[in-house]
């Protein structure tokens, strides 16, 4: 019967998701957040921190804030500052929450130790540089499974992976592009990559065996950048403009990279749109640099494929985004996500939340997620062994680890020589378990003597001052 062909609304858990800004204290004002022009989205998140590029004179800096340091920021907050130009794009390490990278103008990646209090002086000195761009480094990401391994790409149209616990390139991929780099994303076990690139072409790149695997000519026709995720099923989403300037969307399958599974229009606005992607939800939320809103669709398997949810609106535009991992989100309030909106001198929160009415854990909105542990170590990944991430349930809600130390152990030739004399054995999970702690014993230890050094000279310098007032009278 013709009334049963009506539609019927699409059942979705996430149908209702909506958006809001915390109040007025929860946010973080008086920043002054970098004007460089750069699709990056210039804040990165965690559980402990936001950090934020800004403003700095004659170098490159960003600011680090515990995430409950809400309200105004003290003009003279501590910031990293080793860079010698601009920085350009800032990602927090996956497997600790203290150590976050940065790529610069200055053709340098720097990875730093965040310390968890507030330190006194800017941070000045990197745990480790990379050196091997030969033109500014715009594009950093974090391996998501494996431990210490970071891209970058550069303008000189080079990928790079690097070992950031030896300081060593691990993998160049450099006949691969043919003009810039506009983004790099890994898939969910980080065994491929998708890359876009001013070319017009779409790569979904093996980053071990330095093969393209798949690739797509303009999956969108427009000139003006693309930009290209992993979504569930190793399937990619694309961001682009049609040849009259319309902003699109698309759903591609890598086994027949033709045709789109799905293409949309959505307006006509010119900023490139950032997407963001929830795997546990299968949401992707859409920020367009100097949009004021944030859309987001559910990816699934009926078609049309993409489904509009619904948009966040507000009256500023903004200049840049930070997105929160799952695990640092309140569950107990059902959020969903939590966005980090930046404005011209302050950043602003925004919780997308299902609407519930139980206070109980909602396991259905919150499957396992990955969490800090990494699955497989740097020398594993290379040699092969691909891992999905280690999953944590947020039942009981996240709490983050104490700061853990990243060592860098510079190889050293010699390294490979047997060692003379005999043998010590020693157990290797005694001395790993200890290490984090008598690092910070020895670290405190370092820094009680550089205090005593420096009484024992300021001591010494006035008692010569003194011995000049009292002209050796008694």
């Amino acid at each position: 019967p013709p009334a049963m062909s009506r539609r019927v609304v699409r059942q979705s858990k996430f149908r209702h998701v909506f958006g809001q800004p915390v109040k007025a204290d929860q946010m973080y004002e008086d920043i002054r957040v970098s004007k460089v022009t750069c699709d990056s989205s210039f804040c990165a998140v965690n559980p402990k921190f936001v950090a934020i590029i800004v403003e700095s004179g004659g170098g490159g800096a960003f600011i680090v804030l515990p995430l409950a340091k809400t309200g105004r920021v003290d003009k003279n907050h501590p910031l990293v500052t080793g860079h010698t130009a601009p920085v350009l794009d800032i990602d927090w390490c996956p497997h600790n929450d203290n150590v976050i990278a940065s790529a610069s103008e200055d053709t340098t990646v720097m990875v730093w130790q965040i310390p968890d209090y507030v330190p006194v002086r800017n941070i000045t000195e990197p745990v480790v540089t990379l050196e091997g761009h030969s033109k500014r480094v715009s594009i950093i990401s974090w391996h998501p499974t494996a431990r210490n391994v970071l891209l970058s790409a550069g303008c000189d149209n080079l990928v790079i992976l690097w070992n950031v616990g030896t300081g060593e390139m691990l993998l160049a991929l450099d006949d691969m592009h043919t003009d810039l780099i506009y983004n790099v994303g890994w898939n969910r076990n980080g065994s491929l990559l998708v890359t876009t690139c001013k070319d017009k072409k779409v790569r979904v790149i093996d980053p071990r065996k330095q093969q393209i695997i798949a690739e797509k000519t303009k999956p969108h026709d427009g000139t003006r950048p693309i930009r290209a995720i992993f979504v569930a099923d190793g399937k990619i989403f694309t961001t682009g403009f049609s040849r009259m300037s319309e902003r699109q969307l698309g759903l591609w399958d890598l086994n027949n990279f033709e045709e789109p599974i799905a293409l949309q229009e959505m307006d006509t606005s010119n900023g490139v749109l950032l997407p963001f992607y929830d795997a546990d939800s299968s949401i992707v939320y859409l920020c367009g640099k100097g949009d004021s809103s944030i859309r987001y669709f559910e990816i699934t398997d009926e078609a049309p494929y993409v489904h509009y949810l619904n948009t966040y609106s507000s009256k500023e535009p903004q200049r840049g985004m930070g997105f929160m991992p799952k695990r640092g989100l309140d569950v107990s309030k059902c959020e969903i996500a939590r966005f980090f909106k930046l404005h011209e001198r302050k950043c602003e929160p925004i919780v997308m939340t299902v609407p519930r009415k139980s206070d109980l854990f909602q396991d259905d909105l919150y499957p396992d997620t990955p969490g800090p542990e990494p699955a497989l170590e740097a020398d594993e990944w290379l040699s092969g062994k691909d891992a999905d991430p280690i999953l944590i349930s947020l039942r009981d809600g996240y709490v983050p680890i104490k700061n853990r130390e990243l060592k860098v152990v510079k190889k050293n030739i010699l390294d490979s020589k047997p060692p003379p004399g005999p043998r010590r054995s020693h157990s290797t999970c005694d001395s790993d378990y200890f290490s984090p702690a008598l690092e910070e014993v020895l670290e405190e230890i370092r820094a009680l003597k550089e205090t005593v050094q420096a009484q024992e000279k300021r001591i010494s310098d006035l008692e010569n001052k003194l011995c000049q007032f009292t002209n050796g009278t008694d």
